[in-house]
């Protein structure tokens, strides 16, 4: 017998014939450890909502051509599996793009191999790689549907197409591919109120995004949707940071009270986010709405459960608000996590990055600079994420020009020696004068491609045109691609060529630690105090960058990621390092802004 579904046939969700109001939350597992996806499902349980909500991110799933992984952390199988377990139903949002602050918005950096690309349109070369993904992708979802028995009870069209909306034919396309594929739930898009207009297609039920309830959306919801079902799909609950700024914090009371309201109004509602979790490795995103500003690797977001799975007041307000809406008493959630403060650990040993770059693969030769995608590596699909070094040799000094062909940000040296830094803002830089030919280095970071708005299709990385020394384009370059795989921190981790004389440090480098862990491994966070910028591994996972200009200063480490004994730290430093690193029970954000004064949301 085949189960009914979600259905949107009046003016209030239906399940199995019955009314349903969804009281979601997202969490998404890619920022999860996964030995912790239960801890958060369980505690979404207790706060009194019924259905979870998750992206599908691209290109994790599929990081180069053809090779897909949806093995461990990105099981996403077993992660719906385990919420329905749990007790809730699934809504998922699978794409392709997700933005969700997230590198390039989900989507493959290898897609913009093709110059010609045009992200989220018919484009042939982007429809082509969606069509086999989705093969994929639907062939492992399928039989999680509710007919089928599963959770998962509404699938999204693509996401937020109205504030992109360059195709036509894309939405219908996109349906065309869920529903060709046998994909029978109720289809759903989300769109902030300015992109209501132009982001459905026919047949799909239209939801909302929003914070505050200003210009009449629901209204105006209503007005184009009559006799439908209300949802707002996400209900930003706190806001992302990125570096250099302060902290978003959205007040937990102006929150209660807007959800309060949304929920008196008859709607359905999703709190994206009510677990953040973080940007593990290389994968968060960046703003650009007019200055390019790339987003932390802490994805806390000021939500009810906060980066590390703590409840919080807003986590107690909400529970406390949800329970009217449930005939019987919700369940206990689980014991808050144990953390500890591990003692300071000194760091033992270093490497130069000069002295590391033999465990790279084999260096590719230009007579241009090639950008990092476009680069002859990983079978073709190029250099994702890290830092690439790109050398030639030059006879003189002068004026260094980058003509904003840096993407993101270039430490500079001549003859490994650090001359200073070139970025998005500043374009020109003295080089020294020399005898004879020297090598110039510019050691470039790819800090997060955008995630959000119309120009994806310029998210290429590297260096993205020429460098001039004195008005003319320098050549021969030789490129390194330094993406700290785990296959490369294992050969750092392993290698016999550190160096044990602290006083000879140089920068950039690697620089090497043990925590010793007695008992049980808890949850903690890491703190550099006194270094500049840089990326952390522990025994082998990368933990994310960290930059002195805050506002985040520590890292969050899972206990499960620690073992009883030795734990190894590695840390990337680019140019400022201490002799030790520091560990902490809570992070200190310091300095916060309430989201309501941040410009981006004046926009939405």
């Amino acid at each position: 017998m085949t189960l009914e579904g979600l259905r949107a046939d009046s003016s209030q969700f239906t399940l199995e014939g019955e009314p349903f109001r969804i009281l979601g939350g997202s969490v998404h597992y890619f920022r999860v450890p996964r030995s912790y996806w239960e801890d958060r499902l369980l505690k979404m349980k207790a706060c009194g909502l019924n259905t979870l909500t998750t992206y599908v991110p691209w290109n994790l799933h599929e990081p180069e051509r053809g090779m897909f992984n949806f093995q461990n952390q990105l099981d996403l199988k077993a992660y719906v599996s385990l919420a329905a377990e749990v007790g809730l139903r699934v809504i998922l949002r699978p794409g392709p793009y997700i933005c969700a602050e997230w590198d390039l918005g989900g989507l493959p950096s290898w897609l913009l191999r093709d110059d010609g690309m045009r992200l989220r349109t018919t484009y042939p070369g982007f429809a082509e790689a969606v069509n086999l993904y989705f093969d994929k992708l639907i062939s492992i979802i399928k039989p999680l549907m509710f007919e089928e028995g599963g959770p998962i009870i509404a699938v999204q069209v693509e996401n937020e197409y109205g504030s992109y909306a360059k195709d036509d034919t894309y939405m219908p396309f996109i349906k065309d591919c869920l529903c060709s594929r046998g994909i029978k739930e109720l289809l759903i898009t989300s769109d902030n109120w300015a992109g209501l207009r132009n982001g459905g297609t026919a047949g799909v039920l239209k939801t909302i995004n929003l914070q505050r309830l200003t210009f009449r959306a629901i209204q105006y919801l209503t007005f184009m949707q009559p006799n439908k079902p209300l949802m707002v799909t996400e209900y930003w609950s706190g806001w992302f940071d990125v570096w250099g700024d302060l902290h978003h914090v959205f007040p937990a009371e102006d929150m209660l009270g807007i959800v309060s309201e949304i929920l008196n109004k008859g709607a359905s509602i999703n709190l994206y986010m009510f677990h953040g979790g973080t940007n593990f490795g290389f994968m968060n995103g960046a703003s650009d709405f007019n200055t390019y500003k790339p987003q932390v690797t802490s994805y806390d977001y000021d939500a009810p459960l906060s980066e590390a799975g703590d409840y919080t007041q807003k986590y107690q307000l909400l529970r406390n608000l949800f329970h009217q809406y449930h005939s019987q008493p919700l369940p206990e959630g689980p014991p808050p996590q144990e953390r500890n403060a591990y003692n300071p650990v000194v760091i033992q040993q270093h490497l130069s990055l000069w002295d590391a770059l033999h465990f790279i693969d084999a260096p590719y030769r230009s007579d241009r600079p090639v950008n990092m995608e476009n680069l002859p590596v990983n079978n073709d699909n190029g250099q994702s994420y890290g830092y690439t070094l790109y050398e030639t040799t030059i006879t003189s000094g002068g004026t260094l020009n980058s003509k904003n062909n840096i993407r993101d940000r270039a430490l500079v040296f001549v003859d490994r020696k650090w001359v200073g830094n070139l970025d998005r803002k500043t374009h020109k830089l003295m080089l020294p004068d020399g005898e004879g030919t020297r090598t110039l280095s510019l050691l470039v970071e790819n800090c997060g491609r955008v995630n959000f708005g119309k120009n994806l299709d310029s998210q290429r990385k590297g260096i993205v045109g020429d460098i001039l020394l004195n008005r003319s384009p320098l050549r021969g370059f030789t490129t390194f691609c330094l993406e700290m795989k785990p296959d490369f921190i294992k050969s750092l981790m392993t290698s016999d060529q550190w160096k044990s004389d602290l006083t000879s440090t140089s920068t950039p480098g690697f620089y090497q630690a043990t925590l010793c862990v007695e008992g049980l491994p808890r949850d903690t966070f890491i703190k550099l105090t006194g270094w500049g910028k840089g990326v952390v591994f522990v025994n082998g996972q990368n933990l994310g960058r960290y930059w002195f200009i805050g506002p985040q200063h520590f890292l969050y480490l899972p206990g499960p990621w620690l073992q009883g004994g030795e734990n190894q730290i590695i840390v990337f430093e680019e140019q400022k390092m201490d002799n030790k690193i520091l560990f902490a029970e809570n992070p200190d954000y310091e300095r916060t802004i309430d989201v309501y004064k941040f410009p981006f949301c004046t926009l939405l």
